[in-house]
């Protein structure tokens, strides 16, 4: 699969760094003056500094959840999300939607947990114990 590319607004970028560095672990590619890009496990991301940018998030019931709208993220393997959960269960980072088990027992059940980085973007991280399933109706 070929790495996606996202470029987003944030308000302050030290604090991007801070968050997608520090907390998430992604590693620091090119950056300027007004933009830094991210390692987010193979995919290029990058926060573009743009502290006017509207940041209104509206949400979509899902399985009991009320998820952002917008968001975005990735599809991790289950241990790759335990681990990112636990790291980000330990960092005190408030989640928008708990780390949990959504669609149990039916042909979509993922592990998914919302988040917000500092300048309010939603972002998502989920996991399916069958990765042929992503797709599944």
């Amino acid at each position: 699969m070929n790495p996606f590319h996202l470029a987003f607004p944030v308000s302050d970028l030290g604090q991007a760094r801070a968050f997608y560095g520090g907390v998430l672990g992604c590693r620091e590619g090119r950056s300027s003056d007004t933009w830094v890009d991210f390692d987010l496990y193979g995919h290029q991301i990058v926060a573009h500094l743009a502290p006017d940018a509207p940041r209104a998030v509206a949400h979509n019931p899902v399985d009991a959840h009320d998820v952002p709208v917008p968001h975005f993220g990735v599809i991790l393997s289950m241990a790759d999300w335990n681990a990112l959960a636990a790291r980000l269960q330990t960092a005190g980072v408030p989640f928008v939607i708990e780390p949990c088990i959504r669609f149990k027992g039916e042909v979509g059940e993922q592990a998914t947990m919302f988040l917000l980085d500092p300048s309010g973007n939603a972002l998502e991280f989920k996991a399916f114990a069958d990765p042929s399933r992503v797709f599944a109706k």
